[in-house]
C-alpha cells in the first residue's frame, strides 16, 4: 500500500477496483474496468497433490482461484457481465507435463459455461503458456480481466451510519458447484500449508517451497494430504484446495434488484474480515455475529494454535462477501444469496467513528485499526 498511495486511483477513488474512463470508445456513460490476478501459492499445494495422488483435476481448481479472483473483485466494483479475460501461465516444463496445461486450457471454458448458464458472460480472450523453468520453481497460474460497464452502475464504496452488514457464505455448496466448498479462497495459502502438512513432503518436493526459507517453518504440520478432518467432506488436501467461490451470479442479481439500495460490497480476500478498512473512513464497524466457522478454518487453527484475532485477520472465516446497506434491505439480500443455496446472515452494523473493524467471535471481542 505505501508503493501505490501516489499512484492515480482512477475515476472512483472508493470503488473496490480502479476505474478508468471508457478509453476505447469515449463515451462519458461508460467506464472501464481492469484487474490482474494469480491463484498465488495455492499452485504449490496442487502440484504437491498432483505429484502425491495423480489427481490432475486439481488444476481446474487454480484456474477458478486464478479467475475468480479477478472477477469477483470486478464485481465488487459494479461489473456484472461481459467480462474479457487472457490467461498467463508459467511453469517448469521439466516437473509440470502436458497434462497440467491441458487441465489448465481446459478449466477456463468449464467455468465460462457455467457462467453463461447463469446470464453472465466470460469471453476467452487466449493469453500465454510459457516455459519458464529458471524463475518458476512449479507453477503460475494468473489472469487479466476487462469490463466496460455503465458509469452510473459503479459501485463507489459510501458505508452509511446504521448500514448493516450482510455476510454471504465461503462454504457449503452453492447451487452452481459440484460438491462441497470449504471456503478457504486463495489467500494464506502458504500459511495454511506450511502450517498444516508434514515435513515429508518438504524432503520429498523441495520444488514445493523458496530454498531461502528457514527449515523450522517449512512444512510443520501433522498432516498428509489424504488424512480427514473430523467429519469433513473432503480430505485435508481437498480442503485447502478448494477451488475459490465466485459470487458474480449472486451479485448480478442484487445489482439488478438493489444496485440504488447498495452502499458498498468487499470482496474478503487479503485482510480477511479487516478489508473494510481500506473503504471505511470515519465508521467503526462492527461484526458481533459473523458466520459459523467452517471445517477448514478449525483445522488451520487447531494445527497451528494461532490466536483466533490473526486468524480473522488473515482469512475469510467463512464470509468472503460483505454486502453493506439499508437494514430494511437486507433480508432481500439473505433471500437472493439462499435461492443460489448460499447462506447468508446479517453479521454486524456501522456507526460513525474512529475508523476501525471490532469482530465479536465466540473467542472473545478483537480490534483492528
Amino acid at each position: 500500500h505505501a508503493a501505490i498511495k501516489d499512484l492515480d486511483k482512477g475515476l472512483f477513488p472508493n470503488a473496490f477496483c480502479k476505474i478508468l474512463p471508457d478509453l476505447a470508445a469515449g463515451d462519458p456513460n461508460y467506464v472501464n474496468i481492469m484487474h490482474a490476478d494469480t491463484a498465488g501459492t495455492k499452485t504449490s499445494l496442487a502440484y504437491l497433490y498432483w505429484r502425491e495422488t495423480g489427481d490432475v483435476s486439481v488444476w481446474e481448481g487454480i484456474v477458478q482461484d486464478s479467475m475468480v479472483m479477478n472477477l469477483d473483485d470486478m464485481a465488487a466494483a459494479g461489473m456484472m457481465n461481459d467480462f474479457i479475460l487472457s490467461s498467463n501461465n508459467g511453469r517448469n516444463k521439466n516437473l509440470v507435463d502436458g497434462s497440467v496445461v491441458a487441465a489448465l486450457i481446459g478449466a477456463q471454458k468449464k467455468l465460462a459455461d457455467k457462467m453463461t448458464s447463469f446470464g453472465v458472460n466470460l469471453h476467452l480472450a487466449g493469453g500465454e503458456t510459457a516455459d519458464v523453468g529458471d524463475i518458476v520453481r512449479t507453477a503460475d497460474v494468473g489472469f487479466t480481466a476487462f469490463g466496460r460497464f455503465p458509469k452510473e452502475d459503479v459501485i463507489d464504496i459510501d458505508i452509511q451510519d446504521d448500514d448493516v452488514i450482510i455476510g454471504l457464505a465461503s462454504y457449503g455448496q452453492a447451487s452452481y458447484e459440484n460438491e462441497y466448498n470449504s471456503g478457504i479462497g486463495s489467500n494464506g495459502l502458504t500459511f495454511a500449508r506450511h502450517e498444516t502438512l508434514i515435513k515429508a513432503y518438504a524432503d520429498k518436493y523441495p520444488e514445493t517451497y523458496d530454498p531461502a526459507l528457514k527449515d523450522d517453518v517449512v512444512y510443520t504440520g501433522k498432516s498428509f494430504l489424504t488424512d480427514s478432518f473430523e467429519d469433513a467432506p473432503l480430505n485435508v488436501g481437498k480442503l485447502l484446495l478448494s477451488p475459490t467461490r465466485t459470487y458474480v451470479p449472486v451479485i448480478k442479481v442484487l445489482l439488478e434488484k438493489l444496485r440504488k439500495q447498495i452502499n458498498g460490497i468487499i470482496h474478503c480476500t487479503g485482510g480477511g474480515l479487516t478489508k473494510v478498512l481500506h473503504f471505511s473512513e470515519g465508521m467503526t464497524t462492527y461484526k458481533g455475529n459473523p458466520s459459523p466457522i467452517p471445517y477448514v478454518f478449525r483445522m488451520i487453527q487447531q494445527q497451528t494454535n494461532t490466536p483466533w484475532k490473526e486468524m480473522y485477520q488473515v482469512f475469510n472465516m467463512g464470509q468472503r462477501l460483505e454486502v453493506y446497506l439499508p437494514k430494511e434491505h437486507a433480508q432481500e439480500v439473505i433471500d437472493i444469496a439462499k435461492s443460489f443455496n448460499i447462506n447468508a446472515q446479517l453479521i454486524g452494523v456501522c456507526k460513525k467513528g474512529k475508523k476501525q473493524v471490532v469482530v465479536g467471535s465466540p473467542y472473545g471481542e478483537f480490534v483492528y485499526e
